[in-house]
């Protein structure tokens, strides 16, 4: 009854629903695109095997380790991937090409969601991290499909956020086979919200099973020598207000660091032609990264502006901003850069990577800036200290490998499904 009335509001909603969708393809026109994907008509399915949704770019880059060993492991049962943004779309052909089928997931109604399963008929269904919805869950129980949450994280913001409508989610929550989380404490929110503990198992972050691509490095490696010797720092991932703050950072660490090149890369595409006009406007030189160009001696920023770089471009710093800290947004993957062996800083903001980030700074691989003054003293205090850099980065070092194999016991778990 309850799923029932959820269903009549959200269909009672989809007039706006629909307007926020041209909304977003006015201001991004690769959503005005495959809308029918979005109702379960079309996109590239592949029946009978393995499902797996990842809702945007990171939970894409999240899973594609986990998706090459099931390729490597099943080679008779077809992937499909679903996802719902196009920067995940696109991440996700750039990662995949045809080696797997992919579509957008449907809006959550539950015939729309039937349409889709009947179509998949898939061996296994899993879903990156908590992009949950309650008829996709229903309609895959009903479907008898084995339904995995797959590096499943559950941050205590997200956790009240679900109590507040228990009576919707519970249900959603107790449906699911397994859940492979990432730490003790998210099992424990897991739990409260309806998750059988029998059917949990903390595995750790596959996000520490990171391994940069050899060809990655090299290319990064190229890129890098074409710049001269100049220090270089990366704030990645960044979001609306924070910008800002960055940039005024990089203008105070000029005065004592001129040849500095700072590598800004907005978290959202639509975003990018706005922050160059923001890099402009602060008065600073810049190259952007999609025209192909390479920083010279006067340019003070190089904007990265393209997608699927963003581990190539922290590859080519010395120092790691992480964004979405700044701000409350709650921060992003602090690892990938920790794997790369580089001094890690974040602002207070955390809130999604908690245990992680608290991880690192206790390793002493991360530090955290209040505001953009604390951030250009610490990159100045980096950039001017190759031993503390050193130190910083193989202190993150460290703790990736120290906590690898998460990767092993999820495919097992996936595994033991597909025998059922």
């Amino acid at each position: 009854m309850i799923r029932t009335l959820y269903s009549l509001f959200f269909t009672l909603c989809m007039p706006l629903v629909l307007l926020r969708l041209l909304y977003r393809a006015w201001r991004a026109p690769a959503y005005a695109k495959r809308w029918s994907e979005r109702f379960a008509l079309g996109g590239d399915i592949r029946s009978g095997g393995i499902w797996v949704h990842a809702v945007s770019v990171g939970e894409s880059i999240a899973a594609a380790p986990m998706v090459r060993e099931l390729l490597k492991r099943y080679p008779a049962l077809p992937i499909t991937i679903t996802c719902m943004t196009p920067t995940g779309s696109e991440q996700i052909r750039k990662l995949f090409g045809g080696q797997v089928g992919h579509a957008y997931l449907p809006y959550d109604l539950p015939w729309l969601q039937r349409r889709l399963l009947r179509k998949l008929k898939p061996r296994v269904g899993i879903i990156m991290e908590t992009e949950l919805w309650p008829n996709l869950v229903a309609e895959c129980k009903q479907a008898g499909v084995p339904l995995v949450l797959a590096n499943a994280r559950l941050s205590e913001r997200s956790a009240n956020g679900y109590q507040r409508v228990s009576w919707l989610v519970r249900p959603m929550f107790a449906a699911l086979d397994w859940v492979a989380v990432q730490s003790q404490a998210e099992a424990r929110r897991f739990a409260a919200l309806g998750v059988d503990k029998s059917e949990m198992t903390v595995t750790g972050s596959i996000k520490f099973d990171f391994r940069p691509a050899s060809e990655l490095l090299a290319q990064a490696a190229n890129l890098r020598a074409e710049w001269g010797g100049r220090p270089v720092w990366i704030a990645a991932s960044t979001h609306a207000g924070e910008d800002e703050q960055i940039l005024r950072a990089h203008q105070n660490l000029l005065r004592q660091l001129p040849d500095a090149l700072l590598i800004l890369v907005p978290r959202h595409p639509e975003r990018f032609d706005g922050v160059a006009r923001l890099v402009s406007d602060a008065g600073l030189a810049q190259v952007r990264r999609s025209q192909g160009g390479t920083p010279a001696a006067t340019d003070a920023v190089l904007l990265g502006d393209t997608m699927g770089e963003l581990v190539m471009l922290y590859a080519c710093a010395d120092v790691a901003f992480v964004g979405g800290s700044l701000v409350l947004n709650g921060g992003h993957n602090y690892l990938e850069p920790a794997a790369l062996g580089l001094p890690v800083l974040s602002g207070p903001h955390r809130f999604n990577f908690v245990e992680i980030s608290d991880l690192l700074q206790g390793a002493g691989a991360l530090q955290v800036v209040a505001d953009a003054s604390a951030l250009e003293q610490a990159v100045l205090q980096l950039l001017s200290d190759a031993r503390l850099r050193e130190q910083a980065g193989s202190a993150g070092k460290a703790v990736v490998e120290a906590n690898q194999g998460a990767l092993e016991l999820l495919l097992q778990g996936i595994g033991q499904r597909l025998q059922h």
